[in-house]
């Protein structure tokens, strides 16, 4: 792709401008500068807050007809961009090809879910509620609660976008997003898409930044009604901080640091497979990464055999290498971090099984060879902390109530996998892990009908299904004597 060599990093108010603010974007597998964008700072945060409370008052007394209408119309134009958006996402995020196309159908998904949603408010609008006495009525409104502030992380860009802008925009709030400046070039085509699907100006607005340009001033803006989150739990902790100090509505998707259970009866080429996906997809760039891998001590030295010779047989390579199995790390700061992880373990005493280096056939790039590591102490920093790269900790368990301890013995809480043939057992297990989410016998899909956060300090809130939606509303009941 051709990419100018300065991009509008400002969406406000239906307009396009540059700010004072230069963002340069690299791509990751190549080192190369592909464009600089220039964002904003907290003059353009005041004015698209402007924008946005002068555009609530119309915006939230539309129906959720009209609404969801709107949001059919982004996902059309989403799905009709998607060529052109699987290719921003590679080249600015360095994930393969195909990756990206399951990030574009996601975010085609879930614009479509939530029409349905909006779709769906007008018929619960002022519904009776049921009152012990006679002498009085009640009805309940769902009601915006107002312009909120959405602040997305560069691992799925457009992704975590949808999941809070759909529900926002369907709950009749008003929005101003920050995406990563990391990666803000799929967001900034989204914003284009967005522009030419007839939502009325002021309504969404977007500015690119850094957190403390712009993401520190739209946390603390008395105007901003509610703050959505993803990302680290550090920046989480000074997003709640500065929402405090207007008492703000707070939604935070933060860290994880998640189990893949495989028991003595399961399949191992299954287990295997989805060892390597939720350590190795994204490169390990997810917060759901199951990177903790508890084996029964009965599989354990067939299954890390298998898992060794499937993590070296991964091809790692440029995101739009036909063969490609793992892309890139996101840029050098976060490569560094890993590699900083890894040797850190191996002075605490792991064992490398495999990986831990870049490819020999990849001299530039951000590239890290899939790694697994044995006999991790349960104190270090490799077994406790969020790595956020592909690395993978594999340790038996001779019992289900050990791994169950093992699992839970976390300050994250977002999702865990089960792998067993016995799926009464399976699912006793699902029903012990601290987690929001468990996948048993299944890869890491996501559907957006049902609800993506944690227990924890993985999550405060939850998105995705009605629980997203029910996250951008007020509860009002009007109560009357009759």
């Amino acid at each position: 792709m051709n990419f100018p060599t300065t991009q509008d990093g400002l969406y406000i108010n239906g307009q396009w401008s540059s700010g004072d603010q230069h963002l340069r974007v690299i791509n990751p597998a190549t080192e190369a500068l592909l464009t600089t964008v220039n964002g904003g700072d907290e003059r353009a945060v005041d004015q698209a807050l402007d924008a946005a409370t002068q555009a609530l008052a119309q915006w939230s007394t539309t129906t959720g007809t009209e609404r969801g209408a709107i949001l059919r119309r982004i996902a059309a134009g989403v799905q009709a961009g998607r060529e052109r958006l699987m290719h921003l996402q590679s080249s600015n995020n360095g994930k393969p090809l195909f990756e990206a196309a399951i990030d574009v159908d996601d975010v085609v998904a879930t614009f479509e879910y939530y029409a349905e949603l909006a779709e769906g408010l007008d018929a619960r609008q002022d519904s009776p509620l049921a009152l012990p006495s006679d002498d009085f009525s009640a009805r309940l409104r769902r009601e915006p609660c107002g312009v909120v502030g959405l602040i997305v992380p560069w691992n799925f860009p457009m992704v975590t976008t949808a999941w809070k802008l759909a529900p926002a925009l369907a709950a009749g709030c008003c929005v101003v997003l920050k995406p990563s400046e990391v990666t803000p070039l799929p967001e900034l085509e989204l914003a284009s898409i967005i522009d030419g699907c007839g939502l009325p100006h002021g309504v969404f607005n977007l500015i690119c930044g850094t957190g403390l340009a712009v993401g520190a001033p739209l946390a603390t803006d008395p105007r901003v009604a509610k703050i959505s989150f993803t990302g680290s739990n550090a920046v989480g902790v000074q997003v709640m901080q500065r929402a405090a100090e207007t008492v703000k509505g707070v939604s935070l998707e933060l860290g994880g640091k998640s189990s893949l259970l495989v028991l003595a009866d399961a399949d191992l080429e299954l287990a295997v497979e989805l060892a390597c996906g939720g350590g190795f997809f994204n490169a390990g760039q997810m917060c759901s990464a199951t990177s903790r891998v508890l084996v029964a001590d009965e599989l354990a030295d067939e299954f890390l055999q298998r898992l060794k010779t499937r993590a070296e047989a991964i091809r790692v390579a440029d995101p739009f290498d036909p063969d490609v199995e793992m892309g890139a790390l996101v840029n050098q700061a976060q490569y560094q971090r890993v590699l900083g992880h890894i040797d850190r373990g191996l002075s605490a005493g792991a064992t490398l099984v495999c990986g831990g280096q870049r490819p020999a056939h990849l001299p530039r790039g951000y590239f890290l060879q899939p790694t697994v590591f044995t006999d991790v102490p349960v104190d270090s920093a490799l077994w406790c902390e969020e790595i956020f790269g592909p690395v993978l900790c594999v340790r038996g368990f001779s019992s289900a109530e050990q791994a169950i301890a093992l699992a839970n013995d976390s300050r994250f809480g977002l999702v865990a996998s089960v792998v067993s043939r016995d799926i009464e057992v399976a699912e006793q297990l699902a029903n012990a892990l601290q987690a929001g989410l468990v996948w048993i016998n299944a890869p890491q899909v996501i559907f957006p009908q049902a609800a993506w956060g944690g227990y924890k300090q993985s999550s405060m809130g939850r998105e995705l299904g009605p629980w997203g939606l029910a996250a951008f509303q007020e509860i009002k009941h009007v109560v009357r004597a009759v």
